[in-house]
């Protein structure tokens, strides 16, 4: 079973997670395409090769675990957590550990073995981001989760381990440090000024332009004040909302539309990198609708993380985030 230690000095938690060895390496730095669709598990007609579907959107009548599908959701094979078993919390002299308890799902997003979302039709794209929220939906049912973490990694420089274009969803027994930081951060801003600091953010943004690659009715895209990356984007819903699942399908339909260009955006500048994608939500615990505000962390991988980022968790970035829309625009 896995296990969940934690560190007493940084108060964080780490997975421990040996079944994870087991996985096999289709993504090559090498071969783009190491991977055939005959040998893919992600591809239509391999259902086989996957744990049996959570979820599925089909062609009806389909048969679930059959070919005829747009879109599947699979327990991870190799999974970081699982869901069998209480936690179990425990001490080990001065150290603080639990079962591995949590749950771990595979996205397949789409049939085909090369289409990202960007290339997808919008309908296409809207389900997987509905998709998102029907599984925090029926995740958050779970009294053992407090946080679920949906997020893709696309490309050998993100450790993806197969080129199919899927997302993943892990629920967590505790709130990730960095979104901890993060509703830190908020409420104290909230408490000082009784206002949203990431509202804050979209109207000061908004007024000054330089650094918002483009917009619609719904949301809005940043480039950071203070970027981590390069060509670090985010995304923001403009209304305040501080848990992604409460979000209308309507509004993701046009969160769609959105992401595609950006993704185009890009793909045409920076001529299709690796990247990945996070989604900070708000945990199932505490009471944090007044000041935490959901968001979508799009981050390319054109350069490694340094010995100095990983040791101070203060980041060189050479790219001002002024100049990154000049360029993506």
């Amino acid at each position: 079973m896995p296990e969940l230690r934690k560190d007493p000095v940084s108060n964080t938690w780490v997975v421990l997670a040996p079944e994870r060895k087991r996985r096999p390496l289709f993504y090559k730095p090498t071969s783009e395409d190491a991977l055939s669709p005959e040998d893919c598990p992600f591809c239509e007609g391999n259902e086989e090769m996957t744990p049996p579907e959570i979820y599925a959107l089909r062609e009806s009548p389909s048969e679930a675990n059959k070919p005829g599908w747009r879109l599947r959701v699979v327990p991870n094979k190799y999974p970081a957590l699982q869901v069998e078993g209480q936690l179990n919390r425990a001490g080990e002299g001065l150290y603080d550990k639990m079962n591995g308890i949590g749950a771990h799902e595979v996205v397949i997003e789409t049939p085909s073995h090369t289409k990202g979302m960007e290339e997808l039709d919008d309908g296409a794209a809207a389900d997987i981001l509905i998709t998102y929220k029907r599984r925090i939906l029926d995740l958050k049912k779970d009294i053992r989760f407090r946080y679920i973490q949906v997020f893709k990694n696309h490309g050998s420089m993100t450790i993806a381990t197969i080129p199919h274009p899927h997302s993943q969803i892990v629920a967590l027994p505790v709130v990730p440090p960095r979104i901890q930081e993060q509703l830190t951060q908020a409420k104290n801003h909230f408490n000082a000024k009784e206002r949203c600091i990431f509202c804050d953010i979209i109207h000061h943004e908004r007024n000054y332009q330089k650094r918002v690659l483009e917009e619609n009715n719904d949301y809005i895209v940043i480039s950071p004040y203070a970027p981590r990356v390069p060509f670090e984007l985010t995304i923001y819903p403009k209304q305040h909302n501080a848990s992604y699942e409460e979000t209308p399908d309507s509004s993701l339909q046009l969160l769609a539309g959105l992401f595609k260009d950006v993704m185009g955006k890009i793909n045409k500048a920076l001529e299709r990198p690796d990247y990945s994608i996070v989604l900070h939500n708000a945990p199932f615990t505490g009471e944090c609708a007044h000041y935490f505000h959901w968001h979508i962390k799009v981050m390319p991988i054109i350069a490694g993380v340094s010995a100095f980022d990983l040791g101070t968790a203060v980041y060189i970035n050479p790219y001002l985030p002024e100049e990154v829309i000049e360029i993506l625009k």
